[in-house]
């Protein structure tokens, strides 16, 4: 692993590209947007996603896909979900048999309903197949580029994979673990988004910790519902991806899917929220994608349900809540038929 690209120039892509540099690897860094690669090139600086931090020589900015790709061992991809599939689709046709392929992404692609590592090992490459494998856990990408210690999670059912991104990019800001859980990395990973929305709304109400709190911990219970249905193992949840994730994600400034719970509970409409964020927070399309999911499995989400009411149907947030805490009343721990909590 000696030549590594980012694809993807946004907030975590970059940060995640810094990282890399730092720590001496050579990586380059394809951006999309003709306006950023510029800005890059002339000051070593993402202005818009992550303004204020220098990258290292060892960083190059790129385009031009093709260029971004030549010589690369290991590709790492972040791009949002929403299209995800089209850009790898693009990148599939340059890479070489056996290169490594690990996403960044947490989402489920919309109409498909597929994982980020299911469009992987779906993409036909032209020169044989390409090593897989998902990178997760609690990171915000301006922390990460200012050098916090941070913890991640390396999922892939090739372990070997999985030990050598551990090795390779782990150092004392930044420790991974392995796990071969990457379906239930996966799924706490997006789904986390979706409880951040809700804690948000309930912070924009005033609710207090008691209630994000109980949001939390009974948003980690269906997440861990459906994807231990999908056949994901249930400590998986309890470890980065899962409550990590979750908690920093409910909890921290610099959530973007909290502020979009938070802006929602003040009463802005979400076209108005999604037209002035530049970034994007993937809680959005994932409510869609993850009540699909959950119906199609036959397992029921109410957080997940109400914060789809909220978003897409300009359901009153105060009732939506106030539903969740009227619900039928049971053992904590109860499971049958559809799982309900």
């Amino acid at each position: 692993m000696k030549n590594m690209c980012v694809v993807g120039g946004g907030s975590w892509g970059s940060a995640f590209a810094l990282h890399l540099g730092k720590i001496g690897i050579s990586v380059k860094l394809w951006i999309r947007e003709p306006e950023i690669h510029e800005a890059a090139v002339r000051t070593r600086e993402n202005p818009v996603f992550l303004p204020g931090h220098s990258f290292p020589e060892s960083v190059s900015f790129h385009s031009d896909l093709e260029d971004a790709l030549a010589g690369a061992d290991t590709v790492f991809v972040a791009v949002p979900s929403s299209y995800f599939g089209k850009i790898y689709a693009r990148v599939a046709a340059f890479l070489r048999a056996e290169t490594n392929v690990i996403s960044l992404t947490k989402g489920i692609e919309r109409r498909s309903l597929r994982r980020m590592s299911e469009i992987l090992s779906g993409t036909p490459l032209p020169h044989g197949r390409a090593r897989i494998g998902v990178l997760s856990g609690p990171s915000f990408s301006k922390e990460v580029a200012e050098g916090h210690p941070t913890a991640l999670v390396m999922a892939s059912a090739d372990h070997d994979l999985a030990r050598s991104v551990q090795n390779r990019i782990s150092d004392e800001r930044l420790r991974v673990y392995t796990s071969r859980d990457v379906l239930g990395v996966e799924i706490a990973g997006a789904l986390k988004n979706i409880i951040a929305i809700a804690a948000g709304l309930s912070d924009a109400m005033d609710f207090g910790f008691n209630s994000r709190a109980a949001l939390m911990t009974r948003g980690l219970a269906e997440i861990a519902r459906l994807g231990t249905k999908l056949g994901a193992r249930r400590e998986t949840f309890a470890g980065l991806a899962g409550m990590g994730d979750l908690l920093l994600t409910c909890t921290g400034p610099l959530s973007r899917n909290r502020f979009v719970g938070v802006e929602l509970g003040r009463g802005r409409s979400l076209a108005d929220i999604i037209e002035h964020m530049r970034m994007t927070a993937e809680g959005i399309p994932t409510t869609i994608s993850a009540r699909e999911l959950a119906r199609r499995e036959g397992v029921d989400l109410p957080i997940t349900e109400q914060v789809y009411q909220v978003l897409y149907r300009r359901k009153n947030p105060r009732r939506a809540l106030a539903e969740l805490m009227t619900r039928t009343l049971k053992d904590e721990l109860e499971r049958s038929g559809t799982e309900q909590s």
